[in-house]
């Protein structure tokens, strides 16, 4: 079991325009559990764009994209897609090129990174990695027609088995940085609790649950640990019956609402999950500028008491526990968006020293 005790990770991205320079960042603030870069400055690195390489019929001009279902080469592509899943399916690890693998030129962070943790000079006690969920993709990606894939489907079975394959994918190169702590991937969706918002206009409780299952199966599979990263407000009942290891949710904006899900909170907790509390702000700028660790550890205090209140002891929420940003840095400027690493970093430190955490502390137990 992976006993966090609090020790600090980040969201995907970052407002900057350099792999290296991300990956540095990185490391210096997160070396326990170190996680590849998302540079959405980078038009291919955008957090839908960037993992629909290798779906059926893809177009792509630049900054716009979509599928044309209607092509002539389209059935084929798609028959060769279904050859290549089936295929992985009774293989023990996807390969390096396929349909399912980060392609260079629209996730370099990851190979920076892999690359750089294979220098050896790094020796976290596990890594990270991401991918967008399917509801908040099949949202962002239209057909030729300009119908979202999400209602098609036909469209919408490859949209999940192509994102559950990234992730696979993911966890099996993360897994050789890790010695005793599986890698996580965390699936970023915020339609798991928006649906029927605006923003997610036609979308069911159904409907996300069934679509978000299969991409936390093929982390599970692979042997990672799987994680749902939501930075939005909503009804959490799906998110936490969801069978992911870890939530990771906006404690900062959400969470006097979060809290009121005490039922599914409690058997959440119980069954050993992790809870990775967003409480560094990242979505208003002033609100960055205005605290500083001492404000947000005084916050977090509060927040702990409301959770004890479940019938947990402080220290087991804390050993079940991350501490995160709210959401990634990618809309900051890059000094606000070191400042936010920097209180996340000095906040997991404030509480760890609090609860006397030793260095050792945050791994396998």
């Amino acid at each position: 079991m992976f006993s966090p005790d609090c020790l600090p990770v980040l969201i995907g991205s970052l407002p900057l325009s350099s792999h290296r320079q991300a990956v540095e960042l990185i490391f210096r603030f997160t070396p326990e559990i170190p996680l590849w870069p998302q540079l959405p400055a980078l038009s291919r690195e955008g957090m839908v764009r960037q993992f629909i390489d290798g779906f059926p019929g893809l177009i792509d001009h630049g900054r716009k994209y979509w599928v044309d279902s209607d092509s002539d080469d389209f059935p084929g592509q798609m028959a060769s897609f279904y050859e290549e899943f089936f295929t992985g399916e009774s293989q023990p690890h996807l390969p390096d090129v396929c349909c399912f693998s980060l392609p260079p030129d629209t996730a370099r962070g990851f190979f920076t990174f892999t690359e750089m943790l294979e220098g050896g000079h790094y020796s976290p006690v596990t890594v990270k990695g991401q991918v967008t969920g399917p509801v908040t993709t099949g949202i962002g990606v239209r057909d030729h027609r300009g119908a979202v894939l999400l209602h098609d489907d036909n469209l919408r079975d490859i949209l999940v088995k192509l994102l559950g394959g990234k992730a696979r994918w993911q966890v099996e190169r993360l897994k050789r940085y890790c010695a005793a702590v599986p890698p996580l991937v965390f699936i970023d969706e915020p339609g798991m609790v928006s649906f029927g918002s605006t923003a997610f206009a036609g979308i069911s409780r159904e409907l996300a649950s069934e679509t978000v299952s299969p991409l936390i199966a093929s982390i599970k599979g692979a042997g990672g640990l799987a994680g749902i990263h939501i930075c939005a407000n909503g009804d959490w009942e799906p998110a936490l019956a969801s069978g992911a290891d870890i939530i990771s949710f906006d404690a900062y904006s959400y969470f006097d609402h979060f809290i009121l899900y005490r039922d599914h909170l409690a058997s959440f907790l119980e069954s050993g999950g992790i809870l990775a509390w967003g409480i560094v702000p990242t979505g208003d700028p002033d609100a960055v500028v205005r605290e500083q660790v001492e404000s947000l550890y005084q916050a977090w205090k509060v927040q702990l008491e409301a959770l004890c209140s479940l019938g947990f002891t402080s220290q087991y929420v804390v050993s079940r526990s991350l501490i995160a940003p709210a959401c990634g840095t990618g809309s900051l400027s890059p000094g606000l968006a070191e400042k936010v690493l920097s209180m996340t970093r000095g906040l997991a430190d404030r509480i760890r020293s609090d609860f006397a955490l030793s260095p050792d502390d945050g791994a396998a137990r």
